[in-house]
């Protein structure tokens, strides 16, 4: 369905001069003009906005980076689960300038190939399609130091275990998005970009800040 300039403003809360803005970065895909006076955007330019305010908002990502972002990545913002997995991925580090080999990795951080064989096979570290990014090399630098103070790995494995249980009902929720009406899925698209990305890491942290002060003496 293809949307005027008025409709889009509204749908995406933003105003006519930011849009024409986007569309001339490249961020957002030029108007179709079937006649002179009449520009038609195509309806997944709502939700291409609403992803490029959520990234700004919540890790201020910047317009430059958001650009990145597109000019590298395959983003279908039809395909509503797809689209939420390429975000997680993005946002999980995904987007990366730098990738190493397994060799470069194990140069930088100083772990063995056993190691970093048995992190992964923990669930504690990731090798993507392209290798090792930055996000891999933050990690596999973080699970160097612990294990050299002698920190005992039964909290990461809770955290694996914590993550497989809410993963399945993540998908589960999914699954729900998918076969529901075409008319719903923007609402559980942002529904569920939310409790994945904002509302599972609140609830996470201030759990862990909540058992801190409980612990702390009492005045």
């Amino acid at each position: 369905m293809a949307l005027k300039m008025k409709a889009l403003m509204e749908q995406t809360q933003e105003s006519k001069s930011t849009l024409l803005f986007y569309v001339k970065e490249g961020l957002l895909p030029p108007p179709q003009k079937p006649k002179p006076n009449l520009h038609l955007y195509d309806d997944e330019c709502v939700q291409r906005v609403k992803f490029i305010k959520y990234l700004q908002q919540h890790f201020s990502y910047s317009l430059a980076e958001i650009k990145h972002i597109f000019q590298n990545n395959h983003l279908n913002f039809n395909e509503t689960f797809e689209m939420i997995i390429t975000s997680l991925q993005l946002i999980s580090g995904g987007d990366t300038t730098q990738w190493y080999s397994q060799e470069a990795l194990l140069q930088r951080t100083q772990l063995s190939l056993e190691e970093l064989q048995a992190y992964e096979e923990a669930g504690f570290l990731f090798q993507r399609p392209k290798g090792y990014g930055e996000k891999e090399l933050q990690i596999a630098s973080i699970l160097y130091r612990a294990k050299s103070l002698g920190l005992d790995f039964s909290l990461l494995n809770h955290y694996v275990q914590s993550a497989k249980t809410v993963a399945k009902e993540e998908n589960l929720l999914g699954e729900k998005l998918l076969n529901s009406t075409q008319e719903s899925h923007n609402s559980y698209y942002e529904l569920l970009f939310e409790l994945i990305l904002t509302l599972k890491p609140y609830i996470f942290n201030m759990h862990t800040i909540q058992a801190h002060q409980a612990n702390l003496p009492k005045e």
